[in-house]
């Protein structure tokens, strides 16, 4: 009799598919759905909750069925990030495995390096503790692992050092010697992030890019007009060092004679004072040109 396929066949299949789509036609939507029809036909499957009691043996063959659904999300994840839909990732992959701690250390792995590469580790933050810390989680061999990059592409950039000397204490699956180098690591983060703390006038002088900009382009105004005040300055004194200075004192000396000296109540003064008049406009009309001669009223 022929043996029947596994149940797992189909998703093995749509697998397949997606793959190729993603890396060979580099169809991005395609594969997604593949990847979500896949994960769709394999349901809750066995061992995505785990309960108490015995693990279950591993199902033979290199596709099982738990591998076939992480191969699935892999493929999912990729593509998801090679749409710029990143922020979806986590949210795609916890409705197939509905529990951060269900989901498979090779998933796990991919989150957090996506989320760090990204500059967003803290959404990693609950989700990767809750994995640690899974009494289901602490005899896999990728704990140690996962821990590890979890220290750097999480909480120490975050500065939690606290939470991270919590981890690699009750860690099971870390040796004393291999403990002892995380706990000088998260010693030494801990150290630069105090340092930070204290010098914080260092990083406020390091100005904006954008505020740098905009400092130039207001330098640039003034320098502008500074130039333009400069020339209307040189332009107006070249005009006055053209005006001939005896004219000038002439002028002045009648405006002088007329204003201070004579007296235009005096009878004697009206001939001599129209006199005066006739030579001071006869001044004005040979200091100033005609264009800019104000009006003189008698």
């Amino acid at each position: 009799m022929r043996a029947e396929p596994p149940a797992w066949a189909p998703a093995a299949a749509l697998l397949e598919e997606a793959a190729d789509l993603l890396v060979l036609h580099r169809d991005f939507a395609a594969a997604l759905e593949r990847c979500e029809a896949g994960c769709d036909s394999l349901g809750p499957g066995p061992g995505s909750e785990p309960g108490p009691g015995p693990e279950p043996e591993p199902e033979p063959g290199p596709e099982s069925f738990a591998e076939v659904k992480c191969s699935l999300c892999v493929v999912g994840i990729q593509a998801l990030a090679e749409m710029n839909r990143w922020r979806e990732v986590l949210s795609w992959v916890l409705q197939y495995y509905h529990e951060p701690e269900h989901l498979p250390p090779k998933v796990l792995e991919l989150c957090i390096l996506l989320y760090s590469r990204v500059g967003e580790p803290q959404v990693m933050l609950e989700v990767g503790s809750s994995w640690l810390r899974a009494q289901s989680n602490q005899r896999l061999p990728e704990l140690g692992p996962l821990l590890e990059l979890y220290l750097a592409q999480v909480l120490l950039p975050l500065g939690r050092s606290e939470g991270a000397e919590q981890l690699v204490r009750g860690c099971p699956s870390l040796d004393s010697q291999r403990q002892l180098q995380l706990l000088g690591t998260v010693l030494e983060s801990r150290s630069r992030w105090a340092r930070r703390q204290d010098t914080p006038p260092a990083a406020e002088e390091q100005q904006d890019p954008a505020a740098e900009s905009l400092l130039g382009v207001l330098s640039q105004k003034l320098l502008t007009m500074l130039t333009l005040l400069r020339r209307a300055l040189r332009s107006m004194s070249n005009h006055f060092y053209l005006l001939p200075y005896k004219k000038m004192l002439l002028a002045t000396f009648l405006l002088y004679l007329v204003v201070v000296r004579l007296d235009p109540a005096s009878p004697t003064s009206l001939p001599f004072i129209y006199k005066l008049v006739q030579l001071f406009r006869q001044a004005w009309a040979a200091v100033l040109s005609p264009i800019h001669r104000p009006p003189i009223r008698d």
